[in-house]
């Protein structure tokens, strides 16, 4: 079994109760992990077999290999 590697994000809170979802992979989409995060907390994310797309509900900064991007503009 040949292990796969994505890319990564990180995700740093400016508020408190900052929620992170990854989604599924395949014919149905669905959430299959939540994080919480308190302010200035930070989450290192990585898309795999599994997951791919991330969902953020509030107010964030998230850093990728294509930039920054906050949440509130």
């Amino acid at each position: 079994m040949e292990q796969q590697t994505g890319d990564y994000v990180v995700i740093k809170a400016k508020d408190q109760g900052v929620t992170v979802m990854g989604l599924t992979r395949g014919q149905d989409t669905r959430f299959h992990h939540t994080e919480k995060l308190d302010k200035n907390e930070v989450l290192i994310c990585q898309f795999t077999d599994h997951t791919s797309a991330i969902k953020i509900r509030g107010k964030a900064t998230v850093l990728t290999k294509y930039g920054t991007v906050h949440t509130d503009e």
